[in-house]
């Protein structure tokens, strides 16, 4: 007979146990953290991911939103943009005295750029893997960069490197306002135990 989780497990797992056992005849369900209407906080982590000038002119803006919604990630917002300087110095503040930076600018600037706010469990560290390495010749295949990025300087795309960077960095590109909070209907089964 199936039990709904007990105390010894975390919040993530009572929601998900107690999304299982939703409408069980005969089950009772202890207290626990309300799970409908609102996400464990453990899955509301979010990463922003930019869809680089190189990429748009590629057309491949519908093969990286691919791998991220079959990952199972949920996209909260997004939006096509020129990049301005104002916003690219913000952005890429620690590359500002860089000898290659002005040439990065260039770049980043020389068409538009996709944004987008990815949210999920652990999202940070995924997307990082699945961008693969900044270097397209050190990428593996099967990610992003490995599958699509021809030269260190063209990589297709920019993923935050820690929860903290993604926080900022959002901030740099969205308004609060702009991202949506939406429910997954797949919730369930994306992270079921």
């Amino acid at each position: 007979q199936l039990r709904p989780a007990g105390p010894a497990m975390g919040s993530l797992g009572r929601c998900l146990a107690r999304s299982l056992f939703r409408g069980q005849p005969g089950l009772s369900l202890p207290p626990g953290p309300r799970c409908y209407g609102s996400a464990p906080p453990e899955l509301q982590e979010k990463t922003l991911v930019l869809v680089k000038p190189d990429a748009v002119q590629r057309r491949l803006v519908g093969d990286v939103i691919q791998r991220f919604e079959r990952r199972g990630f949920k996209l909260v917002a997004m939006k096509l943009l020129q990049a301005d300087q104002g916003l690219l110095d913000k952005h890429y503040q620690q590359l500002r005295q860089k000898p290659f930076y002005p040439a990065l600018l260039t770049y980043m600037t020389s068409g538009p750029v996709v944004a987008m706010v990815w949210e999920g469990y652990n999202v940070v560290k995924s997307t990082r893997t699945m961008v693969g390495d900044t270097n397209s010749a050190a990428a593996a295949a099967g990610t992003i960069r490995g599958d699509f990025s021809m030269h260190v300087s063209r990589n297709v795309v920019h993923a935050s490197d820690s929860v903290e960077t993604a926080q900022r960095e959002i901030g740099f590109w969205f308004q609060q306002d702009e991202l949506v909070a939406w429910e997954s209907g797949d919730r369930d089964f994306t992270y079921g135990p």
